[in-house]
């Protein structure tokens, strides 16, 4: 298999699911990963450049251990596979620093991860309330990269302190008016006639899944390993309780398009394929 620094963990391990503990001998922050929720809820969503900055390593590192394992270095990623990949600032940017204590937000997700909880779904609600105006600071046990990455997309600045090595503080501070959640939610053409056109593009060539009766994150998961296996051609028909918004990003940089028809409350379908 060709690797370079975009590749995504979830990738190596499922190639060769010896990598993990390759990757583990790399850093003690990478132990993480045999957590299996942890697993699911970061390999997918972080890449080698991702991780390298978790585990304050670099990706020549995880080439050097890979390589035994049958990896082999192919052409490097492009500057957009590494968005969201900065360098944390060492003083405290002015967001945080003139703020009053009553302008936090304050998330502690570390009892969730601890009990294998997937925070997703709470971060997503309190990302999607968060006013225009308030820092949100969530406290967990690790960086959290893919999240950076995807809030800034979003519109959000973000900070990170490392407290110790299993507190991690990282303030997301929200800019404008508009929800930026909803912003992503968006879909172009939205609307029946344009649904029903995607439907009859994809007649006879849509793989159809029900992931309403999961709990998170396996209906974010299902899909995307749905998606995986998808023909070039086919289209993944979608039925789901709520819109996904965390999964819209993800499909995004995947090269992914999609539709939503959302039907009532807890009645949502998504048809999603190749852009």
């Amino acid at each position: 298999m060709l690797i370079n620094s975009g590749t995504k963990i979830a990738a190596l391990l499922k190639h060769n699911p010896d990598a993990l503990e390759a990757i583990v001998s790399l850093s003690p922050d990478f132990k993480k990963l045999r957590n299996p929720v942890l697993r699911k809820l970061m390999a997918g969503r972080t890449s080698i450049a991702m991780a390298s900055k978790i585990g304050a390593c670099l990706p020549e590192d995880f080439f050097r251990v890979l390589q035994p394992l049958g990896f082999e270095l192919g052409k490097e990623s492009t500057p957009a596979d590494n968005q969201g990949i900065l360098p944390t600032p060492s003083a405290l940017p002015t967001f945080i620093a003139k703020a009053e204590e009553t302008d936090f937000q304050a998330l502690d997700v570390r009892q969730m991860l601890a009990t294998g909880t997937d925070p997703l779904r709470l971060i997503q609600q309190t990302v999607k309330d968060l006013p225009a105006g308030k820092i949100l600071k969530i406290v967990n046990t690790f960086e959290p990269t893919p999240l950076i990455a995807l809030l800034g997309k979003q519109g959000f600045t973000s900070h990170v302190q490392k407290i110790s090595e299993d507190h991690i503080v990282t303030y997301f501070f929200k800019t404008g008016d508009q929800n930026n959640t909803e912003l992503l939610t968006q879909q172009p053409a939205e609307n029946q006639d344009d649904w029903n056109a995607q439907l009859e593009k994809y007649n006879g060539k849509i793989k159809e899944i029900d992931v309403r009766h999961l709990e998170m994150p396996q209906p974010m998961m299902t899909i995307l390993e749905s998606l995986e296996t998808l023909p070039e051609d086919h289209a993944l028909y979608v039925h789901h309780k709520r819109i996904p918004v965390f999964l819209l990003g993800e499909l995004s940089d995947r090269k992914f398009d999609y539709r939503i028809q959302k039907k009532g409350e807890g009645t949502v379908f998504l048809l999603i394929f190749r852009k």
